[in-house]
This record gives structure tokens, C-alpha cells and sequence, in this order.
């Protein structure tokens, strides 16, 4: 199970990654995809600790921030201040994937965050979470060019 997340979260990175959602009018639709890919690499991090999927369907559901704050307190290490403030803005992801009214007040606020600075900081967690399972990567994801090197 927590391969086929870390899997999925390796997959949906590569939609993430895409060319059309560098343009900041497509935050929304970033925020929601990078909720889905760290809610997913957390999760398959999480399983590998002993969390039930039930479990953290039940207690983190889309929580990003609960979910980086309890694979931290298990020894995940991505103390990256970047990342816990995204992860705030996330939560719960699901606000994403909404239509909101024209009404400013209505709409989540997106912390100043933009699909290029999304991008790079959720890139990092899925990363650090393949390091840390040794899940392989799955077929088709490119490495780091870092990676692809060494």
C-alpha cells in the first residue's frame, strides 16, 4: 500500500510539474494537485511507520499539515519551514478543487504561493519520501538530474 501511494504521488508530480501550470493564474489548480501528491507521499510514508490506511483516512484526511507534523514526530526529517507553511495553506486540500463565488472573502487564501514556488517545495517532500521508503521510483518518473548523475 505504501508503494502504490508513493507511486501515485510520484505519477500525479509529473502533472504538477507541467509546463502549463508555471503561470501563476493556475494556483488553484497547483495548490490542489500538491495537496493530492503530499497528502499521497506523506500517507505512504506514514503506512511504512505502522499508521493504518484507515487510520489516516480517519484522523489526517486532507490535513497536509497534521500529516507533515506526525511524519516528522516519526522521524520523516523535512524540517523545512517552506514546506510546513504550504502545508498550512493546503489544509485541507479538498478547498482546491472548489468553485468559489466571485466574493474575494469566499476564496482560500493562497499565502502568496505560485505554481513556481509550489512546484519545487512539494518536489523536495516526494523526494525525501523515495529516500527515506526506498520505494523505487516508478516507471516513466524522471530523476533529479543530480540523481541521474550519481
Amino acid at each position: 500500500m505504501s508503494r502504490f501511494r508513493y507511486h501515485n504521488a510520484e505519477r500525479w508530480m509529473t502533472t504538477l510539474e507541467a509546463d502549463f501550470l508555471i503561470d501563476p493564474r493556475h494556483a488553484k489548480e497547483a495548490l490542489h494537485q500538491a495537496g493530492f501528491v503530499t497528502q499521497q507521499a506523506l500517507c505512504a510514508y506514514l503506512l511504512d511507520m505502522g499508521f493504518a490506511d484507515a487510520w489516516n483516512a480517519r484522523h489526517i484526511r486532507q490535513d497536509i499539515a497534521k500529516a507533515l507534523a506526525y511524519a516528522n514526530a516519526c522521524g520523516f526529517g523535512h524540517d523545512c519551514s517552506d514546506m510546513a507553511r504550504l502545508a498550512e495553506v493546503l489544509s485541507p486540500y479538498w478547498k482546491w478543487g472548489y468553485h468559489y463565488h466571485e466574493w474575494e472573502e469566499d476564496r482560500p487564501r493562497t499565502g502568496g504561493f505560485i505554481p513556481a514556488t509550489i512546484t519545487p517545495l512539494v518536489r523536495a517532500l516526494v523526494d525525501r519520501v523515495h529516500d527515506v521508503t526506498g520505494h523505487p521510483r516508478p516507471k516513466g518518473c524522471q530523476r533529479r538530474p543530480q540523481e541521474a548523475r550519481s
